[in-house]
């Protein structure tokens, strides 16, 4: 499946956990469920102008919810962890004081 690199990566993962992975030079991002780790790549170089080092797959499974008396299922996304190389940050998080 052919996607724009705007439309792979969907937000930034908003975490304590994600803010703390900052300083290692790993930033999460929720991205589209049929992107892999190259399009993934691509896509942070193109919209963000760094050098990414690696980039980590994670498939968050749904989890099983329930208010009352009905069940329910929030649904499963997917999440990258992406490694910049050395010297390189991305704006977006540099507010973010842990």
């Amino acid at each position: 499946m052919k996607l724009d690199p705007t439309q792979i990566l969907i937000a930034p993962v908003v975490s304590e956990k994600s803010y703390h992975m900052i300083n290692g030079r790993q930033y999460c991002f929720r991205v589209h469920p049929d992107a892999h780790k190259m399009q993934v790549r691509q896509a942070v170089e193109a919209q963000f102008d760094v050098e990414v080092e690696s980039v980590n797959i994670v498939s968050v499974p749904s989890k099983p919810k329930r208010r009352g008396t009905s069940r329910g299922r929030r649904p499963g996304w997917k999440k990258a962890i992406v490694k910049l190389r050395e010297g390189h940050t991305i704006e977006i998080f540099q507010s973010a004081q842990v």
